[in-house]
């Protein structure tokens, strides 16, 4: 059956000299088959079409194939199994690889098994590969798996050997020591080469020495040796080859470094001595092996080891003060490939691998450390990723997708073709013939204009990434004038003032005046030379773009407030430099409202926002939020109580910008605006109620021994956020209540924690929830929280059962507390227990009133209210109105609803239905209890001035509005509300 196979050779193009040489590694394992008796093995590939042709794919453009068979001829049973061409898991390269070196009872022994392992593995790997029977992906994480058993084995082997000898190594608490094995690059991030080195660091967690040994060593003794070991089993080469080829170099200190560094070393040197470009390595950082592979010693090392890399790999916030150096590896990148000639280099080359990876990886280090899904070291999970958070253009991260697999396959055929360590495309012709048909293409020219192809995309999008600010078109910062100069106060005073003055400065001495108060700031004076770099780079920039906005001199006043709060952070200004976007946003939210400018100036953090502006203006839906939320603190630490805390801070204050942004740029109307802040409280009160029950349960067990995940426990939201209707700022009025036994206790005991009573343990959990909301961090504070709504005020209990709630509404509360009711509703918590007090809400609301008695009390109450909080004292020479507390105010709108609800509820049940003012008011209308004139009359002023209240407080600015400055509509809905206040209460 030769023949045929030569044909099809021939017929594919290949040379003679490439049939002649096929030829005799078929006849040399026809007879090695024949000597084993085993000769149908050849025959079922002779008499199968398909399986010829696989096996012709593979074994023509692979000598490395060709030399192992030969050497085995029996590894060609498994190539042609039914399963062949199935992928396997970790756990057969697991069970594998231990079958192979259980009984090895040498050194030399451990190598052939290794290799010979690693050898067997291979061929059937390029089996499947060269047919592409697999996904690239597939490939690369089995290829992985390989690599991390075969680590783990001989570092099982070596250890064991080493303890015999010498103890077992111990800290200074008689505690062992694993050695952990971390794999970086392709190893590390699951996505390995066909012939890839493997670049490796040792690391164990505590200084001491061993212990039960003939001969004690130090621990680091002890891990050097078995790190040698481990490197010489693995990376020498023997009859057999070798296993993998190791690489140290990227180690703490590199090749001058000690081999294996104990864990405080190691952040000692990262902390002080770490380079960019080792954050850059650390990002496909992952223990891959432990001497103590599978304890709770070593998954505790291990969980340590990955906090010690994650904090020096990610900054807390978007990172663009590593853009430079990212600028310099790129053009170090660059200059390689020019100098060394790698054009026809699909890793290294232009548009290759490597540049693809780059791509990703600056990204992950720039913006991993806020969006913290980024920190995950496989690529194809990161590009989609990059594309959802606007780092690339639509449909990029597929297109790159699909590159990098062309570009892995294209790789995996030149290296499997001789089990070298190259990327590069040979210049041997049968060779890139064998290249190209593995790949899938029928000759040369196709398949290098389709590589071709996607080395430009990858060259294209490399090129743009991190490009310098100056060079993107939306970058221009001259507008005709050397603000740079104007910065640096090179110019005569009167030319300042006449070149601000023509561009639009309504004040140019003033806006003189900021900038002069701005340079001899102790801020700006006890700058670093880096940082005061950056801030000459920005000023220029930031004098331009005012220019832009109707109030420059305003608005640079507020942003310098901005400018003087960072100067010490100037990571900041390097952001808003590398992002002419951002700045353009900032300089318009900041022109637009004080409120957002100070914001900022306070939460500098928030800057990352401005990045995005398809994030910044659009306003999620409450499913959207909670999700976000779930990501968000995914990575957090359940018990890092500080920074769970910081995350929902920055959370909260990012969508308060976001939605103060919408409601200026005018895409989100009042109504809207109330809905999102709304959602944005309920989804953060939810997720403390659910984080604090956790933290609880988990110390002290569960209320009745009812195990579950949720509590038996409501919020209760009274005021603005019961009635959805929260502003910028709005504090939380609450209500905690639960239904569990009140003469109960949890089940502590039986689990083995400290038991506690129900009404303690409900406490707790009331106080955990509130110092969650309201502890001030560096970052503030998540909400300000009132409880005074709660049964008997600051003087009752924290935390009330169900049913001691009803009993004080219906036998002690007072009607300002009924009023208050109409207005609350579960925010968070069991939906069981919401339900139930949804009724008790009904049924106390329902309950029918003395009409006079109830008419005397909210008119006494409501005038108590102006004498304290309004500015009509007098009923003569009034000069301002308050948009809440004066007559026909805000609060009149509310009284007169909450007084409808108690005074009809019994007659109309309808109206207890919902908690917020407008709903309210249209059930009063469809009940008849109102003329829908009256209700549209109250229903547009309610929103007239709260629209306005929104506004003033975006503004900085007082509820308290002089009059002669309201406008027709504010005072037309004035007086209408004061007539029908009138007509309720007094007609």
């Amino acid at each position: 059956m030769l023949p045929t196979l030569l044909r099809a050779l021939q017929q594919q193009g290949f040379s003679a000299e490439k049939c002649a040489k096929y030829q005799r590694f078929h006849e040399n394992l026809e007879q090695q088959l024949n000597a084993d008796s085993s000769q149908h093995w050849l025959a079922q590939v002779h008499n199968d079409d398909l399986l010829r042709e696989k096996f012709l794919r593979v074994t023509a453009n692979s000598e490395f194939v060709q030399t192992q068979l030969q050497r085995h001829p029996h590894w060609l049973q498994h190539l042609l199994h039914q399963d062949a061409f199935a992928p396997q898991n970790e756990c057969y390269y697991q069970n594998e690889c231990e079958q192979r070196t259980t009984n090895c009872v040498s050194t030399d022994e451990l190598k052939k098994a290794l290799r010979q392992f690693r050898n067997q593995a291979l061929v059937n790997i390029i089996w499947r590969d060269f047919n592409r029977a697999l996904d690239t992906l597939q490939i690369t994480q089995e290829l992985s798996w390989l690599a991390e058993n075969c680590i783990q084995q001989a570092l099982n082997y070596h250890y064991r050997e080493l303890v015999e000898k010498h103890g077992e190594p111990k800290n200074s608490r008689g505690q062992i020591q694993p050695m952990l094995v971390i794999g970086m690059g392709k190893l590390g991030a699951g996505e390995l080469n066909l012939s890839s080195d493997i670049d490796l660091i040792f690391a164990y967690p505590s200084t001491g020495e061993t212990q039960g040994g003939r001969r004690p060593l130090s621990n680091q003794e002890f891990f050097i040796r078995l790190g040698k070991q481990l490197i010489q089993t693995l990376d020498t080469v023997t009859a057999d080859g070798f296993v993998f080829r190791v690489d140290m170099r990227l180690r703490p200190f590199g090749q001058s470094g000690a081999l294996v560094s104990h864990f405080a070393a190691m952040e000692d040197y990262y902390q002080t001595q770490g380079r960019e470009w080792e954050r850059y390595a650390m990002i496909k950082a992952r223990v891959i092996a432990s001497s103590m592979k599978g304890s709770d010693t070593s998954k505790h090392a291990i969980k340590n080891l990955n906090q010690l890399i994650s904090s020096f790999t990610y900054r807390r916030y978007v990172d663009f003060s590593v853009v430079e150096s990212l600028r310099g590896l790129k053009q170090m990148i660059n200059q390689e490939v020019a100098r060394r000639k790698l054009g026809d280099d699909v890793k290294l080359g232009a548009g290759g691998i490597r540049e693809i990876e780059f791509i990703a990886q600056a990204f992950q280090l720039i913006r991993g450390g806020r969006d913290t899904q980024l920190q995950d070291n496989r690529l194809m999970v990161i590009l989609p990723l990059l594309e959802e958070l606007n780092c690339l253009p639509s449909g990029r991260a597929a297109e790159l997708a699909e590159a990098y697999r062309f570009l892995r396959n294209t790789e995996h055929a030149i290296q499997g073709f001789q089990d070298r360590q190259t990327q590069k495309i040979p210049d041997d012709q049968d060779q890139r013939l064998g290249i190209a048909r593995v790949v899938g293409f029928e000759n040369w020219d196709d398949f290098y204009q389709k590589l071709g192809r996607y080395q430009q995309l990858v060259k294209s999008e490399f090129a743009a990434v991190i490009a310098s600010p100056d060079d993107k078109q939306e970058a221009d910062f001259s507008s005709g004038c050397d603000w740079r100069s104007v910065w640096l106060d090179t110019l005569e005073p009167d030319d300042y003032i006449k070149l601000l003055a023509e561009h639009g400065h309504e004040d140019p001495v003033k806006s003189l005046e900021h900038l002069e108060d701005l340079r001899i700031s102790s801020n700006i004076l006890t700058m670093q030379p880096a940082g005061r770099q950056r801030l000459d780079a920005f000023m220029p920039r930031l004098l331009a773009s005012v220019t832009k906005v109707s109030s420059p001199t305003e608005t640079l006043r507020r942003i310098l407030l901005l400018v003087k709060s960072v100067a010490r952070r100037s990571a900041y200004l390097l952001l808003l430099i590398e992002n002419p976007g951002a700045l353009k946003q900032l300089v318009s939210l900041a022109a637009a409202s004080p409120w957002i400018a100070e914001e900022l100036a306070a939460r500098p953090a928030l800057l990352d926002e401005l990045l995005d502006p398809r994030s910044l203006y659009h306003a999620p839906k409450k499913a959207e939020l909670v999700d976000e939320l779930r990501r968000t603190t995914l990575r957090i630490a359940e018990d890092d109580l500080e920074e769970q805390m910081e995350a929902l801070r920055y959370f909260r204050s990012a969508h308060a910008l976001r939605v103060a942004a919408c409601e200026i740029n005018g895409s989100l109307p009042l109504m809207q605006v109330s809905d999102y802040l709304t959602w944005l409280a309920e989804t953060l009160l939810e997720y403390v109620l659910n984080f604090v029950w956790q933290q609880l349960t988990r110390k002290h067990g569960y209320p009745d021994g009812d195990e579950r995940p949720n509590p038996n426990f409501i919020i209760v939201g009274y005021g603005k956020l019961g009635g959805i209707e929260l502003g910028h700022g709005s504090d939380l009025d609450l209500v905690f209540i639960h239904n569990a036994d009140s003469m109960g206790t949890t089940d502590g005991e039986q689990r083995g924690m400290r038991p506690l009573d129900n009404q303690t343990f409900f406490m707790r959990l009331g106080q955990k929830i509130i110092h969650m909301l309201n502890t001030r961090m560096a970052s503030g504070e998540l909400y300000e929280v009132d409880m005074r709504l709660r049964p008997s005020g600051n003087s009752g209990m924290l935390v009330t059962t169900l049913s001691a709630f009803e009993k004080y509404q219906k036998s002690e509360a007072w009607t300002w507390e009924h009023q208050a009711l109409v207005r609350a509703r579960p925010v968070a918590g069991d939906a069981e227990l919401t339900q139930q007090f949804n009724a008790v809400r009904q049924r106390i609301l329902a309950t029918e009133h003395d009409s006079t008695k109830l008419r005397t009390d909210v008119v006494e109450m409501r005038e108590k209210m102006r004498q304290h909080l309004g500015s009509d004292k007098k009923d003569d020479g009034i000069t301002a109105f308050h948009l809440k507390q004066d007559r026909g105010g805000i609060v009149d709108i509310e009284f007169m609803v909450q007084y409808a609800v108690l005074a009809w509820a019994h007659k109309v049940s309808g109206l207890t239905k919902f908690t917020d003012n407008i709903r309210i008011l249209d059930s009063l209308a469809q009940s008849n209890l109102m003329s829908a004139q009256e209700v549209d009359e109250l229903t547009n002023a309610y929103k007239v001035l709260r629209s306005l209240g929104h506004r003033l407080t975006l503004q900085q600015q007082s509820n308290r509005v002089e009059v002669e400055q309201l406008d027709g509509e504010v005072k037309t809905a004035r007086e209408q509300v004061a007539r029908l206040w009138k007509n309720l209460f007094e007609g």
